[in-house]
Formats: C-alpha cells, sequence, structure tokens
C-alpha cells in the first residue's frame, strides 16, 4: 500500500509543484492583493474604520456558552467556526515552510495580504448573508456559489459556482483535511513516539461522532475550542519571546529587511529573490487567513444575525487574530530562537536552512530551544492538534455544503465517509506531497470567488454604507 502510494506521489509531484508555481507567482499574488486593494479602497478602509467595531461586536458578549441555536448558529458561533478553519497547519507548519522558503521577509508579505485580506473577508461575509437561502426545515445555506450565482445568472454563473464547488471539496474536504491530519500524526509520532496510523484512526473516531451531530453540534465543539487552544498557545509563545527578549527588536529588523532585501538570505537575483518571498507569503497567507478563498463564507452564513455588515466586521476579526496574533506570534518564536545570533540557521540561506530543519520540525526545535527538546515538542504537537483538528470539522463542514449543493443531501453521507478516509491516509502520506497538491486547489478556489467578489462590489459598498440588504 505504501509502495503504491509513495510511486504516485513520485509521478505527480513536479506536475503540481509546476503548476502551482505559476499559479501562486503570476496569478494568486496579483489576485489576493487586488481584490483587498479594490475593497479596501472601495469600503473606505473599512478594516481601519470599523476595527472597533469588531472588536466590540466579537470581546464584548464573549461566551463559551452560545447555546443551541433553532437553525444555525450564533454570530460568535460562526466566528468561531471560521477561525476553527484559519487557525491550523498554516498557522504553524505553514508559516515556519513561508519562512524557510522566502526568509523571515516572508512574514511582512503575509502581513499584507493580510491587511487587504480584512476587506476581502468583509466583502465575503456580508455577501454570504445577503444571498443565503432558507431551507424548508430553517437552515441556512450560503457560500460562494450561492453569490457566484446572483452575480453572473445562466450557464456561465453556474459554471463558475460548478468549477468552485468540486475545488473546494477536493481542497478542503479532502486534500486539505490529508495536510491538517498529516501534521497531527508527524508532531504526534515526533513529540510522543505514537504511530502515525494509530493517530490517524482515532482521528476519524472523534471526526465521525462530530460530523454525524451536524452542525449544531460542530459550533458548540468550536465555540468552546477555539479559545480554548488559542490562549494555550499564546501562554506559551509569550513565555519563549519573554526568554528570548533581547532579541526581538532583531527578529522585527530581520522581517522588514529580508522583505525587501530577500537575495541576502534566499540567494540568487534580487529579483527572483523577492518574488520567492511574496509568493510564499501570499501562497502561506491564503492558506492560513483563507480571506479571497471562498471558504470561511459558508461558516458567516450560518450566523443569526440580520445585518450583513455585523457579520463583516465580525469576520475581519477572524483574520486580525489569525495572521497578526497566531501567526506572527509563532513566526517571532521561530525568528527569535532560530535566526537571531547563535541560532542554528542564523548563517543558513534558505536552502541551506531546508536541510537542516523541515516545516514541520521547525516550530518544535524553536519551543524546544526554550522549553527543552522534548518539551517543546510536546507543546507544539498538542497545540497543533487541537488547532489542525478543529480545522477538520470546519473544512468537513464548508466541504459538505458544496457536496449538498452540486448532488443534494443523499451527497453528504457517502462524502463524509470519504472525507474519514482522507483523513486517515493524511497520517501516512509524505507531507511535500499533500501540500502542493492542497495549495493547488486552494489556487484554484480563489479564480471563481474573487472573479464574483469584483463583479459584486456594488452591492457590499450599499451594505457597508448602511443602505444593504437585511435579512
Amino acid at each position: 500500500m505504501q509502495e503504491l502510494v509513495a510511486s504516485m506521489e513520485s509521478a505527480l509531484y513536479p506536475v503540481v509543484v509546476s503548476i502551482n508555481t505559476y499559479l501562486s507567482n503570476y496569478i494568486l499574488v496579483f489576485l489576493l492583493i487586488g481584490v483587498g486593494l479594490w475593497y479596501s479602497i472601495k469600503t473606505r478602509f473599512v478594516q481601519v474604520r470599523c476595527f472597533g467595531e469588531g472588536m466590540r461586536k466579537v470581546f464584548g458578549n464573549l461566551s463559551l456558552h452560545g447555546g443551541k441555536q433553532e437553525h444555525g448558529m450564533s454570530s460568535f458561533q460562526a466566528l468561531a467556526t471560521a477561525i476553527a478553519a484559519q487557525v491550523g497547519t498554516g498557522n504553524i507548519v505553514g508559516g515556519s515552510g513561508a519562512i524557510l522558503a522566502g526568509g523571515p521577509g516572508a512574514i511582512f508579505w503575509m502581513w499584507v495580504i493580510a491587511f487587504f485580506g480584512m476587506a476581502t473577508i468583509y466583502a465575503e461575509a456580508t455577501l454570504a448573508i445577503q444571498t443565503r437561502q432558507k431551507s424548508d426545515d430553517g437552515s441556512y445555506k450560503g457560500g460562494p456559489v450561492y453569490y457566484i450565482t446572483t452575480a453572473f445568472k445562466g450557464g456561465f454563473g453556474k459554471f463558475l459556482a460548478g468549477f468552485f464547488a468540486v475545488a473546494i471539496i477536493l481542497a478542503l474536504g479532502f486534500m486539505g483535511c490529508m495536510v491538517q491530519s498529516n501534521s497531527i500524526g508527524s508532531t504526534f509520532e515526533t513529540a510522543f513516539g505514537v504511530p502515525s496510523w494509530i493517530v490517524g484512526i482515532v482521528l476519524v473516531v472523534i471526526c465521525g461522532f462530530i460530523f454525524v451531530g451536524g452542525v449544531q453540534r460542530l459550533a458548540s465543539v468550536t465555540e468552546k475550542l477555539v479559545p480554548i487552544m488559542a490562549v494555550i498557545f499564546l501562554v506559551g509563545g509569550l513565555g519563549v519571546l519573554a526568554a528570548r527578549i533581547q532579541y526581538i527588536p532583531a527578529t522585527f529588523a530581520m522581517i522588514f529587511q529580508y522583505a525587501f532585501q530577500p537575495q541576502a538570505i534566499i540567494g540568487g537575483a534580487f529579483g527572483y529573490a523577492l518574488k520567492e518571498a511574496i509568493s510564499q507569503g501570499a501562497k502561506r497567507g491564503l492558506f492560513s487567513n483563507e480571506a479571497g478563498m471562498g471558504s470561511t463564507p459558508h461558516a458567516h452564513a450560518q450566523a443569526n444575525v440580520t445585518d450583513p455588515h455585523d457579520q463583516g466586521v465580525v469576520a475581519m476579526i477572524g483574520v486580525f487574530m489569525d495572521t497578526f496574533v497566531v501567526l506572527t506570534l509563532n513566526a517571532l518564536v521561530v525568528i527569535s530562537t532560530l535566526y537571531t545570533p547563535g541560532g542554528p540557521l542564523a548563517e543558513c540561506g534558505a536552502a541551506a536552512a531546508s536541510q537542516v530543519l523541515n516545516k514541520t520540525n521547525l516550530a518544535q526545535t524553536a519551543f524546544g530551544s526554550v522549553f527543552g527538546a522534548e518539551a517543546g515538542a510536546m507543546f507544539v504537537a498538542i497545540c497543533l492538534f487541537f488547532f489542525a483538528f478543529s480545522t477538520i470539522l470546519s473544512w468537513n463542514l464548508f466541504g459538505k455544503i458544496n457536496v449538498v449543493y452540486l448532488f443534494g443531501k443523499k451527497g453528504a453521507v457517502v462524502y463524509s465517509i470519504l472525507a474519514l478516509g482522507f483523513i486517515f491516509l493524511g497520517t501516512v502520506t509524505g507531507s511535500d506531497f499533500v501540500w502542493e497538491l492542497t495549495d493547488m486547489f486552494n489556487n484554484l478556489m480563489v479564480i471563481p470567488n474573487a472573479i464574483a467578489l469584483f463583479a459584486l462590489t456594488g452591492l457590499v459598498v450599499r451594505t457597508t454604507h448602511g443602505v444593504g440588504v437585511k435579512k
């Protein structure tokens, strides 16, 4: 079995890498920054103007017991489900991979993507509320397929919606969950010596139980799990930074220096190095905060709110927490411990660094430099388990919504069974291939979603100015 999987990987890997290189270097960067900049201007920088409003709506009435909703989710449950999707391996493994390949400067470009992405996700969330449909049983159906078909009537709209639905089912429902379970399995094997296939079986059992419970059970889990896991990781990360506080100024200096002088650490010509740093930041930034990808609108469409603007500003806080808090904290830990003077990667270029460590164990090594190798590996493994596990739950829901759109409710059972199989398969499949495959489908999702976002600018702007449609 493993020999067959390895043979398939070796044949498909270079093809997938070539596709990703073209998409991320020549399409993804322009689409993500373009959409984010467009909506920043059109909404008069809603991510700045309404940031305080979003924070008040999220933390003003914070509760880990939102209660069972008759239909859908509370606004916070929807946000928690969205953050559960955002805060996963993209923050720890993905961020580490971006630093390894693009140097510390890749984090700066992640910040740029996230800043504009806050305006993008505002648009996605408001459109999800405005175009959602109410089923006969009172539940909501919403997400990009519904605002894509609102933007484009007829065959073209159906084609774009179908393309998006297939891409997200493959990207998140199947391949994406493989990435999450792969990271859980590999870190647990490193930290605790538990064979990854055993971890896979445990994951399948737990996930299967939650999948059966539907939206209500998932919302109940994510609203409790997300705040707790975030606090645990923040406390650990801040502990490392306190121990390395003398290196914090140098850490920030490296992020800004290598953002504009990446050739100093990546090598090669300036143009090539800058392109690599920006593309790594864009690619991993997308996988981390998912703004523009079209995934989290599925969660926000479930929110029991009357004004689309209310959920839009809440959605912005999800991107902020994901990138500017969790991912940045992990990046500061990695750079301040491994890249500053005396660190194992201080004198390494990107190519040499990737030979010393890989993106899966980079964070474990960083935390281990302060906590001790064994304790650091265990801490990251536990945090990554909760991050990746919660992401699996949310991504499964997003995929299921699109399966129902394509095939009706009968397709949901088959989808759930296949998804559980992919979760297990991820624990026994090579990490690099799984990441590249997921990146490819993530990139493809952006294209129809971005086209619809541009087309529906007027609808979003009217919402921002207080005259949007209320439901």
